[in-house]
This record gives structure tokens, C-alpha cells and sequence, in this order.
């Protein structure tokens, strides 16, 4: 059962990246440098702690006290611009981040990705190094036999060149199935992250950690301030369990933290058909009934709640349907 003593003190923020500076090129997966300057130099300010990524895992599964407004700092897909831009900022700042590697392009030497002198400089400087596959697949459709050899090649690819053995694993898009997590635990890693909103607690799936993305487009200030600054809406017994839809549309359902109040200002937001009807079936229960199937491949619904001193509560969930 979910713990009903949830807070701040419990949780953290995990912010995730891909590039930065090639914004008119990429629009989708970069953030221009005057957002990623403002937004570390918003975390530079005394009330915010930026911890390793590992450090917060470990303390949301032992349980260890977390200071409120943690965030945790990571890229995925390892670009050149993590060297070229954020490394330099982030070390004049102090503070850790985490890269996801995909190993294919930065063993062919494609242009834009990091090369593994990079990444080992990096490493040999205190980056943590994580496992994104090699070929970056769609992992929720494809076959079991595939995804462990991606996970491998990786694992050997980055104990080749790195001499690590990453225990973090993030999704590649996000995209995630039952089936696909329990592959990730039986590789022996300690955690998996997501990409979808949400704030990381203690009563949170290891193996579906959420990040808040940022590109272009949903990369200003005030988002990523209002990021930082939320707290967990924590939920248990989601149903569907398997972001993998089956039944399209499904019936969603969730049952909210029971110390969590004033429920009746809890609003759903979905990607594709903006904000949702709710149904509160008793005290802590909300379901919601989608009129049309969602559209083939991701999709997202973020459910937000007021907090204490204009902070929001949070809850996101990602979604995906096998094209045709």
C-alpha cells in the first residue's frame, strides 16, 4: 500500500535533456542555451539541491530523508553539445548529471554524438554513465530476445571503452511495457526512467522513474520553475498497469494518497485530447473514461493538484500503441 506520509521530504525532481544550442535544427529534442543558462542558474540559488542521480535513487528506495526541491540532472542519447555546452556550465555550477548512452552512434562516430574520448573524460571526472540501448529502439514493440540484446551490446560497449557497468537504465522515447520492465530487473539494474512528468518519490515504481523533458518549445523559465518546484500527487493501483495499450481506449483509473486533499481541484490533462472528464468514485478513487482510442504510438496525460505556497502536485503517465 501506497504510504500516506508522501511529502517533499520524500521526493525530488529529475530533470532529462537531450541537446542544447541546436534548437532551429532540432526543435523537438534541444533547448537553446539562454534556457539551459537561466535554468541553472535558477538551481544555483540556495533552496535548490542538486544531487547525483544515483544518490537520489538510492535514498527514494531506502527511504533515507531527501532536502525539499532536489533535483537530479540528466541528458540522454549522448550528443555533442552535453561536451561542448552543458559539461562546461555544469561544472562551473558544481553540479552532477547523469548521460544515457545509446552506443551505436557513438561507436560508428556520427556527427553531433559524443566519442567515447569525451565520454571518458567525463566519466574520469565524476559523470555517471547510464544504459539506453544500442540502437535507441522502440522497445515496447519489439520482442523480448531483441531488447536483452540491446541492453547487452550496450552493457559490453560501455565496459569496453568506460570500464563501468551502469545500474541505470532510462527508456528510450519513454516507452515502456510490463513485459519490458521486468527484462530491465532481470538485467540487473537498480532503476529505469521514464519520460514522462512527475516527481520521483519514495512510493514510486523503481523501474518507471518520471522526468520532466524540455525542449524549445516547453523549455521557458516559468515551466521549468514550476518543475523544480512540485511535489509528488502520489497514486497506487493504476489500471491499466501496462503503459502498452491493449484495449483503446482503456479504462484508466487511479487511487490518490489518502492524506491528500482538496481533490476536487485535481486536474487531467491528456496529450491528444487536452483536458479530461474526471469521474471520483468515493474518497480517493478517479477514473477516466476516453471517447476516442488514442492515436498509434505516445501519447501523455500529466494530472496536476495545488499545493502549499503556490507548488503543484504531480502525477504523469506515458502511453503507447503499437502502429498497425
Amino acid at each position: 500500500m501506497l504510504a500516506s506520509h508522501v511529502a517533499a521530504a520524500d521526493s525530488g525532481v529529475v530533470v532529462m535533456y537531450h541537446r542544447i544550442g541546436d534548437e532551429v535544427k532540432f526543435p523537438s529534442t534541444s533547448v537553446s542555451k539562454e534556457q539551459f543558462e537561466a535554468h541553472i542558474s535558477l538551481l544555483e540559488q540556495q533552496k535548490y539541491t542538486v544531487w547525483p542521480l544515483e544518490k537520489l535513487t538510492m535514498a527514494l528506495k531506502s527511504g533515507d530523508s531527501i532536502p525539499d526541491r532536489t533535483v537530479a540532472i540528466t541528458f540522454d542519447d549522448a550528443y555533442s553539445s552535453i561536451y561542448d555546452i552543458a559539461w562546461p556550465r555544469l561544472k562551473r555550477a558544481g553540479m552532477p548529471f547523469t548521460v544515457f548512452v545509446a552506443t551505436k552512434s557513438v561507436d560508428s562516430g556520427s556527427s553531433g554524438f559524443l566519442s567515447w574520448d569525451q565520454i571518458r573524460e567525463m566519466t574520469a571526472n565524476g559523470v555517471t554513465i547510464g544504459n539506453h540501448t544500442r540502437t535507441h529502439l522502440h522497445m515496447a514493440r519489439a520482442s523480448i530476445e531483441r531488447n536483452r540484446a540491446e541492453i547487452r551490446h550496450a552493457r559490453r560497449r560501455l565496459s569496453e571503452e568506460l570500464s563501468v557497468d551502469p545500474l541505470l537504465f532510462a527508456y528510450p522515447y519513454g516507452e515502456m511495457s510490463s513485459d519490458v520492465r521486468e527484462l530491465v530487473i532481470e538485467e540487473g539494474f537498480k532503476a529505469a526512467f521514464g519520460q514522462h512528468s512527475g516527481v520521483a518519490h519514495s512510493g514510486d515504481d523503481k523501474y518507471y522513474i518520471p522526468r520532466f523533458a524540455f525542449n524549445e518549445q516547453f523549455g521557458d523559465l516559468a515551466r521549468f520553475r514550476r518543475a523544480v518546484n512540485a511535489m509528488p500527487l502520489p497514486v497506487e493501483d493504476i489500471t491499466p498497469p501496462d503503459p502498452l495499450i491493449a484495449a483503446n481506449p482503456p479504462a484508466f483509473g487511479f487511487s490518490v494518497g489518502a492524506d491528500m486533499r482538496g481533490l476536487h481541484l485535481l486536474a487531467c490533462y491528456h496529450s491528444q485530447f487536452g483536458k479530461v472528464g474526471l469521474m471520483r468514485l468515493g474518497e480517493r478513487r478517479i477514473e477516466i473514461r476516453f471517447a476516442e482510442p488514442f492515436r498509434k504510438g505516445r501519447t501523455r496525460l500529466n494530472c496536476t493538484l495545488p499545493g502549499p505556497d503556490g507548488r503543484w502536485r504531480w502525477f504523469g503517465r506515458q502511453f503507447y500503441v503499437k502502429p498497425s
